[in-house]
């Protein structure tokens, strides 16, 4: 008989990027080696932040099959504005769903809380509980790390310390209630056990198919102008990424630089971003790109950039960096000297990582890259050996069903 594997997450199938294409693809995976999947999750929403409109007329209790997966959905509430109060009520609403739909499920062998958010941990560990099941949490950030380090709420104060504190306390908590703790990088390896006391913890890297990413593979995207230096940000376009830097580096651009910049991607500060970005005629903003078209996005780029917030020291490695990486194309990124990405970005000699926060020297680097063709394509080789070496798919994913079968043969 088959085990069953049941996962908690806030994003899956149909959402095709960031942490809904990688649980999507780990469920495929596992549902390919004979395990029998159940997913608890809310309606794709992301990363527009609103309801998929095939979803949109759905009732809000809504169970489907993708792929013999069995998917529980609750129709959560989204925020037409991302603020911290939208935020905690889009998290109050979901968890409210998928705990009603918890008494749906069947017996299983193991169930998977997927962070963020990290309230999903209190339903995994409630039913692990009361049904004697493995439970593993997945932290593909540190939710509560990022409101602090975000500033969100109102000033410094002794209520808003004491509420942070309760918050880290009941993430300690949670961690050390888990049978196994995943993380995506080395770096937050070292943040949970600074935060916690687990019983066990896993490298779980985010992985690239570098079939799908493919430069030999992809055709010229009519996203770029083949007659400009193409710089490509594809990602969320959130409070996380420094766009005054962006702002001031546009301000560096001279006609005669022939550069082309394309932002592809949505999220909290896309509006406000669009805006501000209006006054530079070579700055244009896209559509997301279907999965099935991502090659060619990021395979036609010359160059592609991601500037991080200076004063955040980063422990999570960004999705979009290993997609970046296997296109054979440079990157260009900012940020702390300690961030996770400093470290792969330099490992690989795939591109420059600027901790200096200077604008002016990563304008220098760009220009640099677009009158040295044979150095571009160097790093991008580079950059592409080295996810296909240390991030593939199929070394992480094969590296993963064996510790879940580790753990499902372990005594509770």
């Amino acid at each position: 008989m088959s085990k069953k594997i049941t996962i908690i997450t806030a994003n899956f199938y149909p959402e095709d990027t960031a942490i809904g294409l990688y649980t999507t693809q780990f469920a495929n995976y596992l549902k390919s080696n004979g395990f029998e999947i159940t997913v608890l999750t809310g309606f794709p929403y992301y990363p527009k932040w609103e309801i998929n409109s095939d979803y949109k007329d759905k009732k809000a209790f809504y169970t489907e099959t993708y792929n013999g997966i069995k998917i529980i959905r609750f129709k959560q509430y989204v925020p037409k504005k991302v603020t911290f109060l939208g935020r905690i009520l889009m998290i109050l609403s979901f968890n409210f769903g998928l705990f009603i739909n918890l008494f749906k499920l069947k017996k299983t062998d193991l169930i998977i809380s997927i962070v963020p958010f990290t309230s999903n941990c209190f339903l995994g560990k409630f039913y692990s509980f009361f049904n004697k099941t493995k439970f593993w949490i997945h932290l593909q950030d540190f939710e509560f790390d990022l409101l602090i380090d975000a500033g969100i709420g109102t000033k410094s104060s002794f209520f808003k310390n004491l509420f942070f504190k309760f918050l880290l306390k009941t993430e300690s908590i949670l961690l050390n209630s888990a049978d196994i703790v995943s993380t995506i990088s080395n770096s937050m390896i070292r943040k949970v056990y600074e935060k916690s006391n687990p019983k066990e913890v896993f490298y779980f890297p985010n992985w690239v198919s570098i079939d799908n990413i493919n430069p030999s593979t992809s055709q010229p995207h009519p996203y770029f102008d083949s007659d400009k230096y193409n710089l490509l940000y594809s990602g969320n376009i959130g409070e996380k990424q420094d766009w005054d830097f962006f702002i001031e580096f546009c301000k560096l651009i001279k006609p005669e630089d022939s550069i082309a910049i394309t932002i592809v991607g949505n999220g909290g500060y896309y509006n406000t971003l669009r805006e501000r970005a209006s006054i530079f005629e070579f700055v244009k903003f896209k559509d997301v790109v279907p999965y099935s078209d991502l090659s060619n996005l990021l395979c036609t780029a010359d160059c592609h950039f991601l500037f991080q917030k200076n004063d955040v020291v980063d422990s999570v490695m960004p999705s979009k960096l290993l997609g970046m990486m296997a296109s054979a194309k440079p990157s260009i990124i900012t940020g702390n000297e300690n961030s996770e990405v400093n470290n792969i970005l330099n490992n690989s000699n795939g591109g420059f990582y600027i901790a200096s926060n200077e604008v002016k020297e990563v304008y220098e680097k760009i220009i640099s890259l677009k009158n040295n063709t044979e150095k571009s394509l160097n790093m991008g080789k580079e950059a592409r050996e080295f996810v296909k070496n240390s991030f593939s798919d199929k070394a992480v994913l094969d590296s993963f069903l064996v510790k879940i079968n580790d753990v499902l043969h372990e005594e509770r």
